[in-house]
């Protein structure tokens, strides 16, 4: 059953418009100079319109028209959070919830008009797919705001979601059209899809894209009751409507009456050809991608779209077992170095500004592991980021793969171990009047065919450079670097080969 966790509206509301006309000629008005008043002006607005009483279509006719400028304007606030590392601090939280908020205010709206179209409203009769699918918008907005950010979206805010959707089956307008190749279905599935995505490893221009092309393939998606698979296909993904999660994999969710399913085959044929097709050469506008200009970067978020949708989740290396271990950690290179975790002398020499934070790890394999900080307080961590972990049996060097702040508040995050036990070195410039700076020698490790490498702070790496080698037992050789390996947020992982 559908539920509108609605405030009841004031008799004392008095909000500038109260009417279409009124509120187009207050957006006329309306400063986007100052993007932040602007905003500050919108919320407080429909704060106020969302308190007042009146019909639901006058409600339904304004909210039609502040739309598009509220998604500007959000647009636009968000790129301050862009790539930030996290938690957020006080001035970027305050961004952050601003955001939720206008969204939310949106939901609020959309919610009330639905809420006159159940209560039998005439002038609503013909609305109700619309403002179903109005709310299911503005509800992944807000949802999407969460997880691109790097936040835990509300367990609450995917029940909502699936409970607007089920709404629309009950009322068999789930497939209404409601203007610009939209309907219930097509808002539902593309934020279950570009969830699905992990947006907060996707650029602002790569969930723009990934947004626009699910618009154009809104007629290759369906929901299904029931599914069924083949061994060499792209496998069904699963929905809860009564749970509060996203989307899910057939293999980690029984089958009830609530359950829905995504049939990806059709998608994974789609994406498929049109790989190949820009592979073959072909522009992304032949390909009916857009007007985009950069092939490659088509290519390569199609490529990862399949790689998210329709592949099998690859089995780990070695499966993660459950462990709850405390664990140290240090996200500095510098801070790495100086705190001697791979160093025979074990002595903590660090300040205490250098010295470890308390996490604890959650689980393991040989390839990596999950890691929630214990600590109120710590430094902030960004993906692609170097840090060294310790615990009671081992000590490694890792990269961040993700990272999320989790409902408590607690930073958690995914580690990709650096093969082989690391040793700390110097390195400097041959012949160059350089301080000596600090990088991690990786062994090579001939049973996975991976030859030895040096971990370098970022920027210092150059094709052909020969640098001296500073070992700890004061051992000095010259070492040619080669290619770079991987780039991090931090770091620079490349090939070197030792001059005889």
């Amino acid at each position: 059953m559908l539920t509108l966790p609605l405030e009841p509206t004031d008799d004392r509301a008095n909000p500038i418009f109260k009417d279409a006309a009124g509120c187009a000629t207050w957006l006329n008005q309306l400063q986007l100079t100052n993007l932040q008043q602007a905003h500050g002006r919108l919320l407080k607005e429909l704060g106020e319109l969302n308190r007042y009483p009146m019909r639901g279509q006058d409600r339904l006719d304004i909210l039609e028209l502040l739309q598009e400028t509220v998604g500007f304007i959000q647009t636009d606030l968000a790129k301050k959070l862009l790539d930030k590392a996290l938690p957020l601090n006080d001035l970027e939280l305050l961004t952050f919830n601003s955001l939720l908020h206008l969204w939310q205010a949106m939901i609020a709206g959309y919610q009330r008009g639905l809420q006159s179209f159940i209560s039998g409203e005439k002038q609503l009769a013909r609305h109700g797919a619309l403002l179903c699918q109005r709310c299911l918008h503005f509800t992944g907005l807000k949802i999407l705001e969460y997880l691109r950010t790097g936040y835990e979206c509300p367990p609450g805010l995917w029940h909502q979601l699936h409970e607007l959707y089920a709404y629309a089956e009950q009322q068999a307008f789930q497939h209404s059209e409601t203007g610009a190749q939209s309907n219930c279905t097509a808002s539902y599935l593309k934020t279950l899809l570009v969830c699905y995505a992990d947006p907060a490893q996707l650029t602002r221009w790569q969930l723009q894209q990934i947004d626009i092309w699910l618009s154009l393939w809104s007629n290759t998606l369906t929901i299904a009751n029931h599914y069924a698979t083949s061994l060499n296909d792209a496998p069904p993904l699963a929905i809860d409507l009564s749970g509060s999660q996203g989307l899910q994999s057939t293999t980690e969710i029984s089958g009830h009456a609530s359950m829905r399913y995504l049939p990806m085959v059709p998608l994974s044929k789609l994406l498929r050809v049109k790989i190949i097709l820009l592979q073959q050469g072909q522009t992304p506008l032949q390909v009916g991608l857009g007007n985009q200009s950069d092939r490659q970067a088509c290519l390569e978020l199609l490529s990862l779209a399949h790689q998210n949708w329709c592949e099998k989740k690859q089995l780990r290396a070695c499966v993660r077992r459950p462990v709850n271990l405390p664990t140290t950690v240090v996200g500095e290179p510098a801070r790495i170095f100086q705190t001697r975790l791979f160093s025979a002398d074990t002595t903590d020499e660090a300040d205490s500004a250098s010295r470890p934070e308390n996490w604890q790890m959650k689980d393991e394999s040989i390839m990596g592991a999950c890691l929630v900080r214990t600590d109120a307080n710590g430094s902030k961590l960004k993906r692609r980021q170097l840090i060294a972990l310790h615990t009671v049996h081992h000590a490694a060097l890792a990269a961040t793969v993700w990272i999320r702040v989790m409902q408590d508040g607690k930073l958690k995050t995914g580690v990709r171990y650096f093969p082989g036990q690391p040793e700390p070195v110097r390195i400097r410039p041959l012949n160059q009047p350089l301080p000596a700076e600090y990088a991690f020698l990786l062994p090579a490790l001939p049973a996975l065919k991976t030859p030895a490498s040096l971990i370098l702070p970022r920027n210092r790496f150059e094709a052909g450079r020969i640098i001296e080698l500073i070992h700890q037992d004061g051992r000095i050789m010259q070492a040619t670097l080669g290619f770079s390996v991987e780039q991090g947020f931090n770091f620079e992982r490349a090939s070197f080969t030792i001059k005889k």
